[in-house]
């Protein structure tokens, strides 16, 4: 069974998952698992090779777990953590610590080994979008969890160890810090002003132009003014909401065309880079609705944590989100 322990001194809290041993490629050089169409888990016709789906769309129809689908999710195999048992959250001395209580799910993006996401039609990224609700929603009704994270671990340095494009969805029974620190940010905002700091940043940043990536209607697409990362990008709605799950439509038609041009734009500037991506989404067990606007960050791994970043929590950027934002520009 997984744990999640609390450090006495900082308060953050570490998931120690043996089962993850398990995994074929731990702690080897990073170099993705190049597995051909033939032998890989996620290609269709191998649906033995996976735990049974939690979801599928087929537009085809199909029995579950067999072929015909466009979009699938099952469990991780090698799960952080799992949904089974109890949380028994008990102290050892001044050390706390519960059982790895959560979910660990995969989003199988499409049935098309050759493809990136980058390459998949805004309609089939709109489909993975629309996974990614339908599980959350699931999955909030279980009243032990209280935090649900989206990623897409793209590339061998961002921490992907099979090449067929897939994200990945892991519910935790705690809120991150990263997400706290967030939240107070944009309460501490708008106890001064009464406003949402993100839909700040959006007017700023649009009237200003200087880190506008892509704008449409609904969505805007922006180097953040101080970024941790080179060409780290912010996608956000324009219309305020606190929860991805909670979007309208449209939005999620808006945010699959700026991924895709977001990406596109990446891959040909930076010669498809590694990338990590992820969902900020407020989480299901505050009520913070006002404050907190959900928007999506992808990171390309251009650079590594170092013992600098490590040992003071500061980032050395050597690009700045402006010389960014013209080279993504350059790339429409």
């Amino acid at each position: 069974m997984p744990e999640l322990r609390k450090d006495a001194v900082t308060g953050r809290w570490v998931v120690i998952s043996t089962d993850r041993q398990k995994r074929p490629n731990d702690f080897r050089v990073e170099r993705a698992s190049v597995i051909g169409a033939a032998h890989c888990p996620f290609c269709p016709g191998h649906e033995s090779m996976t735990p049974p789906e939690v979801l599928a769309f087929r537009s085809n129809g199909g029995p579950p777990n067999g072929g015909g689908w466009d979009v699938r999710v099952v469990p991780n195999k090698y799960p952080a953590l799992r949904v089974e048992g109890s949380l028994d959250r008990e102290g050892e001395g001044l050390f706390d610590r519960m059982n790895g209580i959560g979910a660990h799910e995969v989003i199988i993006e499409t049935p098309d080994h050759s493809k990136t996401l980058a390459m998949m039609s805004e309609p089939e990224i709109e489909r993975v979008l629309w996974a990614y609700r339908e599980r959350i929603n699931d999955l909030k009704r279980d009243i032990r969890l209280r935090y649900i994270l989206i990623f897409k671990n793209h590339g061998a340095s961002a921490g992907a160890t099979l090449e067929h494009t897939h994200s990945q969805l892991i519910a935790l029974p705690i809120v991150p810090d990263y997400m706290r620190d967030e939240i107070e940010g944009a309460r501490h905002h708008f106890a001064e002003k009464e406003r949402c700091v993100f839909c700040d940043i959006i007017r700023q940043e649009v009237a200003a132009e200087r880190r506008v990536v892509h704008e449409t209607s609904e969505a805007i697409a922006l180097s953040p003014y101080a970024p941790r990362f080179p060409f780290e990008t912010w996608l956000l709605p324009k219309t305020h909401g606190a929860r991805f799950e909670d979007a309208p439509r449209q939005q999620y038609e808006s945010l699959a065309r700026m991924i895709k041009s977001v990406l596109m734009r990446m891959d040909r500037a930076l010669e498809r880079p590694d990338y990590n991506m992820l969902i900020h989404s407020l989480p299901f067990s505050e009520q913070a609705l006002e404050l907190y606007h959900w928007h999506v960050e992808i990171i390309p791994k251009l650079t590594r944590t170092a013992g600098f970043e490590w040992g003071t929590g500061f980032y050395i950027n050597p690009t700045s989100p402006e010389e960014a934002t013209e080279t993504l520009r350059r790339f429409s």
